[in-house]
């Protein structure tokens, strides 16, 4: 161990020298450095740990679920090693070992690790990690110029489940089928959780779903309920395939705009209704998650129910903070999916809504923006009294806009992102509702930080 304490310790200092400089690399360069001059420098240190470590991955709700569990775990007297600023490939995982790491590693400011992996990095890092309990909560088409189609994402996911089923704990979400299958991998004893309440399902499987056939034969599945997107519930009248009944479970859903959500959580071990501070059907699945991830850990009801309750916004997960006098509410959209449940949820606040949509095309965000044109932006059209769009693509969400109904007077491009803010709170009134992809997420709160509006997210 002695031998990697100096690599630590230059690490360390490399995050220090990058998070005075102003730089967002200071949440994943140390790792990245650490991780160059010790290889398996993630799992040496989180061998540290004395109470373990767990896991999430999913393409949407990763850091707003690890940020649920961690404020339960916390109630439960856990001292925590989490990469809460959401830098979530390994580089960023081991970023925050090392900021936790004292004596160069012979000891860490912490007893349990609570990280959140990228889907694509989930076997890498989960080899290293050897975690105690695994989240897998949901798989959406996102970034397909970096990732590929979701069957690539599942096919690496399985791999990983049947290499971990005898030694961690899967938690898996029954009512998305790609990771639902997951659980029947050999010595697999999966806890699954869903929604069951028919009243916040839609109508008719969305034309932005994804994993619409069956895993095991191709065929197309038939929906009884769909929930988001392809979660649901489900079975194949070919096969016999059908979603797996959940342990933990949603029902009594209460869906209040962009203010909260409340829901009874169903366990084995009872029922509690559960007061979320957070927006949207997409955020009952998050809590869910974290809800059966901790059940899964030993964590009483009561306890996980004060966690939900207590939960401050993730970084750009729908936190609102006052700007110029309006209050400015953060909502990520990256995906169909969930760009979908967004734009449901400020749907339901009614009258007219002043935007600011950010849309770029930057690597992080992927390439190929064509996934605007599948998001169902009709469902907002008609409350939509003005809106800002900047970006790289700017212009492409304008007119995307303008195809789903929103006159064209109402629309403005201004691509410069801090030029595009300033024209959005001045010209608008009310509430002002800020739906920028990842990287315009980053672009804004490095902008809001430098006018003293919000902290520096790696802090």
């Amino acid at each position: 161990m002695s031998l990697l304490a100096p690599k630590v310790a230059a690490a360390k200092a490399v995050g220090v020298l990058a998070r005075r400089a102003g730089r967002g690399g200071g949440t994943s360069l140390p790792g990245k450095l650490l991780t160059r001059l010790e290889p398996h420098a993630i799992g040496l240190l989180a061998g540290r740990l004395e109470h373990g470590n767990v896991v999430i991955s999913a393409t949407n709700g990763k850091t707003t679920t690890a940020a649920m569990v961690a404020s339960i775990l916390e109630r439960s007297g856990r001292r925590l090693v989490h990469n809460r600023a959401g830098a979530n490939m390994a580089g960023g995982v081991a970023s925050a070992l090392a900021d936790a790491s004292r004596r160069g590693g012979r000891a860490l400011d912490g007893d349990f690790g609570l990280f959140e992996v990228d889907e694509f990095w989930l076997g890498e890092v989960v080899e290293e990690l050897n975690p105690r309990a695994m989240l897998l909560a949901n798989l959406f088409r996102d970034q397909l110029d970096r990732y590929g189609e979701l069957d690539t994402i599942a096919d690496r996911w399985a791999v990983v489940a049947a290499e971990r089923a005898a030694s961690t704990q899967l938690v898996l979400n029954a009512d998305d089928p790609l990771v639902a299958d997951l659980g029947r991998v050999e010595g697999a004893e999966p806890w699954y959780f869903g929604v069951e309440d028919d009243a916040v399902a839609h109508k008719e499987l969305q034309h932005a779903s994804d994993s619409k056939h069956c895993r095991r034969c191709g065929h197309a599945y038939v929906y009884e309920a769909a929930y988001m997107g392809h979660l649901g519930r489900y079975h194949c009248p070919n096969c016999g395939n059908r979603r797996p009944e959940p342990a933990v479970a949603a029902e009594s859903v209460q869906l209040r705009g962009i203010r909260s959500a409340a829901f009874t959580l169903r366990a084995p071990q009872g029922s509690t209704r559960v007061e979320l501070p957070l927006p949207g059907l997409y955020n009952v699945y998050n809590a869910l998650g974290a809800a059966a991830l901790c059940l899964s850990l030993g964590v009483e009801l009561p306890t996980i129910a004060a966690g939900l309750g207590a939960v401050e916004p993730a970084f750009g997960r729908a936190e609102t903070i006052e700007l110029d006098g309006r209050p400015t509410s953060i909502l990520l959209v990256k995906n169909p999916a969930g760009a979908n449940e967004v734009l449901r949820t400020l749907a339901l606040e009614g009258g007219e809504l002043d935007l600011f949509g950010v849309l770029n095309d930057r690597i992080a965000d992927g390439r190929d923006v064509s996934w605007v044109w599948d998001a169902d932006w009709e469902t907002l059209a008609p409350h939509v009294q003005r809106m800002t769009c900047s970006g790289t693509r700017a212009a492409e969400l304008a007119l995307r806009m303008k195809y789903a109904g929103v006159p064209v007077e109402r629309l403005h491009v201004v691509e410069d992102l801090a030029t595009g803010l300033d024209y959005a709170l001045e010209g608008g009134r009310g509430p002002l509702y800020a739906l920028p992809t990842y990287t315009a997420l980053l672009e804004l709160r490095g902008l809001l930080s430098e006018r003293g509006a919000a902290r520096e997210y790696w802090r």
